[in-house]
C-alpha cells in the first residue's frame, strides 16, 4: 500500500472503531474470520464495539495445512472473548476457482455474516469491475453497512492493530498467486496507479465509488416509479432512468441476484420501441410484447 513517509497509524480500537458501523452493543454478530489481519481486525473490533461475537471459520481444503488456520482463528476468538464456529467446503481446481471458492465460503457462513473487507478490497473491486466494462452499479462497488463494518479503515491499520494486539495473523499463499486478476490488480496495477499519481489512489477510488453510488441510488429512486413492464412509458423514459428499471426488473429473476449486462437490458428496451417482438434475456428467460405491455417468460420445461 502507498504510504507517505513518517506517516504515523493511530491503531488504538477506539480511534479505528470511530470509523467503523458495527451494530449496537450486545447484538449478536457472525465475524467471517479467516486468521488473516483483515477479519482478525474485524474480530477484536466487533468485541471492543461490545457485540455478543462468533467468529466462523470457513477452511476451504485448497492447501495443505489450512485446517490449522482454524486454530489460529479459534486461538483469537477464546483471548478476545468471541465464540468460534468452523466449517468446511471442498472447492475442486479448475476455471473460475475465485468466484466458486467465493459462493461455497457464503454459502457456509450466516446470512448476515460481516466481513473484513477494508477501503483497500473497495478500491480493487472498483477497479475489477472497470476492466469488466461495469456501469454505475460495479462503480460503486461495496455499500458500506453492518456486513461490511470496516469498510472505512486500511490494511494498513489492520495489520498495525493486529501487532498492537499481538495478534499473529495467518499468510494465504493464493492471495500472491497472479493467476488470481484480483491479485494482479492488488500487487500490480495499484501500485503502478500510485506512482503514475504521486499519491495514494484508494481514496480517490473509494470516493468515486461513494458518488457512483449516490448517482445511482437517484436514479434507482426514479426508475420505482415506473413501471417497466409498460412499453411505451418504458420508451419515453430519460434512457437512464428506463434502464435502471429495466434492471431491477431482470434483475428479480435471478437466483444470485446479479444485474443483467448492458446488452440485455438494450434489448430489452429495443422491444419496448418495437424494433424487436421478444428478446432473450439469459437463463432461458425471455421478454416479449403483447397489447403495449412487456411481459417476463420463464423457461420453458
Amino acid at each position: 500500500m502507498w504510504q507517505p513517509l513518517g506517516v504515523s497509524i493511530d491503531s488504538r480500537p477506539d480511534v479505528l472503531l470511530e470509523r467503523c458501523r458495527f451494530p449496537a452493543p450486545g447484538t449478536p454478530l457472525a465475524c467471517a474470520v479467516s486468521g488473516g489481519a483483515d477479519s482478525l481486525a474485524l474480530l477484536a473490533l466487533a468485541v471492543s464495539a461490545g457485540c455478543i461475537v462468533t467468529a466462523v471459520h470457513v477452511d476451504h481444503g485448497s492447501r495443505p495445512g489450512s485446517a490449522a488456520e482454524a486454530d489460529v482463528v479459534r486461538a483469537a476468538a477464546a483471548r478476545l472473548g468471541a465464540g468460534f464456529a468452523s466449517a468446511r467446503v471442498v472447492v475442486e481446481p479448475g476455471p473460475n476457482y475465485e468466484a466458486r471458492a467465493r459462493e461455497a465460503r457464503y454459502g457456509a457462513l450466516p446470512a448476515d455474516v460481516a466481513t473484513g473487507h477494508t477501503a483497500d478490497d473497495q478500491a480493487e473491486t472498483v477497479l475489477l469491475n472497470l476492466l469488466r466494462g461495469s456501469g454505475i452499479d460495479g462503480l460503486a462497488a461495496m455499500r458500506p453497512d453492518r456486513r461490511r463494518p470496516i469498510l472505512a479503515l486500511r490494511r494498513a491499520e489492520t495489520r498495525a492493530l493486529c501487532a498492537d494486539l499481538g495478534l499473529d495473523p495467518v499468510h494465504d499463499p493464493t492471495n500472491d498467486d497472479p493467476r488470481f486478476r484480483r491479485n494482479r490488480v492488488r500487487h500490480e496495477v495499484l501500485p503502478l496507479l500510485a506512482d503514475v499519481a504521486d499519491r495514494d489512489v484508494v481514496p480517490l477510488l473509494t470516493r468515486l465509488a461513494d458518488h457512483a453510488r449516490a448517482m445511482g441510488d437517484h436514479i434507482d429512486d426514479e426508475a420505482g416509479g415506473l413501471d417497466p413492464t409498460d412499453a411505451r412509458t418504458l420508451a419515453t423514459a430519460p434512457p437512464v432512468v428506463a434502464r435502471a428499471a429495466v434492471r431491477a426488473w431482470l434483475r428479480s429473476t435471478r437466483a444470485d441476484r446479479h444485474p443483467p449486462d448492458a446488452a440485455t437490458v438494450d434489448r430489452v428496451l429495443a422491444v419496448a420501441r418495437m424494433e424487436a417482438a421478444a428478446t432473450d434475456v439469459g437463463g432461458g428467460w425471455r421478454v416479449g410484447r403483447s397489447g403495449g405491455r412487456l411481459r417476463l417468460e420463464p423457461p420453458r420445461r
